[in-house]
């Protein structure tokens, strides 16, 4: 009989199957699961209305996650299957830009950029309106004067909210990976248990106010919020998206290998796993036996 024969095994934490090959007496794992969750960048907030109308919130970026709960009330993702020593790349995606610099009454959000793990994207998330319609993205961003919301993308986030009443008053709230935008509210974001402690990430921004001349506070940094809009009567420009993040969960008999030009930090083992951080950059991450 051969001595080198195909095996398969449950792993125990992701419940993924894992591929393994016999050489004379031991197992050689040839791929590894890891785990993870990748949010994409903000959605810039919407500048003021035409009319002293409310600029729309930053829809937020669109979220994938194979731990706690995933983006737009979709199934939870499965742990992707990696061969070791082989390179694979990671994209932290930034914010997207407020609108309403000067004295302009129209100029709308940016869309937020996509963060990237291997072949996982998630999209960025969609810009808030002024004197148009939401943009669309991870989540969609809310609208502006007499418009509706962006539309958010499955398993990613929800729709941003419309303008109420529809023409007048506050911008909508953009939507979160977990609810919608509704009116001037924002959706709410989903709490991801991945690094050992919950954090929420991915909250939509709330939709400015037409009576006010706050300007659209910015996302929190690698949370993947979105901004808020402009209030009705303000002309600076608002705050951008939050910036995204990429976490990664895998077994602690491997060592990760962190590419020029990504941030990214290692907690320490826990549980017989490892986890990493990144908050920044775009390059490429290897893994190797320990």
């Amino acid at each position: 009989m051969s001595r080198y024969g195909q095996r398969s095994r449950l792993t125990g934490a992701t419940g993924a199957n894992t591929i393994n090959y016999w050489f004379g007496g031991g197992f050689f794992d040839l791929t590894i699961p890891v785990d993870f969750l990748v949010v994409a960048g903000g959605g810039g907030g919407g500048g003021k209305g035409i009319y002293e109308t409310g600029g729309g919130g930053g829809g937020a970026g669109g979220l994938r996650s194979t731990v706690t709960a995933t983006g737009g009330g979709g199934s939870l993702e499965t742990a992707l299957q990696l061969l070791k020593s082989t390179n694979y790349t990671v994209t932290v995606g930034a914010g997207g830009a407020g609108g309403g610099s000067g004295s302009s009454d129209s100029i709308s959000g940016t869309v937020g950029n996509n963060s990237v793990f291997s072949t996982i994207t998630s999209n960025g998330g969609g810009r808030g309106g002024s004197t148009n319609n939401g943009g669309n993205g991870g989540s969609g961003g809310g609208s502006g004067y007499n418009s509706t919301g962006g539309t958010g993308t499955t398993g990613q986030g929800t729709n941003g909210g419309n303008t109420l009443p529809l023409g007048t008053g506050d911008g909508g709230g953009g939507g979160g990976s977990s609810t919608a935008g509704s009116g001037p509210n924002k959706g709410s974001g989903s709490a991801i248990s991945i690094t050992g402690s919950s954090v929420t990430y991915a909250a939509g921004g709330d939709g400015g106010a037409a009576s006010t001349n706050a300007a659209g506070a910015a996302g929190t940094a690698n949370s993947g919020n979105g901004s808020k809009g402009n209030g009705g009567t303000t002309n600076t420009t608002c705050g951008a998206g939050g910036s995204g993040i990429v976490i990664l969960k895998y077994p602690d008999t491997l060592t990760i290998t962190i590419g020029a030009g990504l941030t990214g930090t290692t907690a320490s083992p826990s549980g017989g796993y490892k986890v990493t951080s990144f908050t920044a950059g775009t390059g490429t991450v290897s893994f190797a036996l320990t």
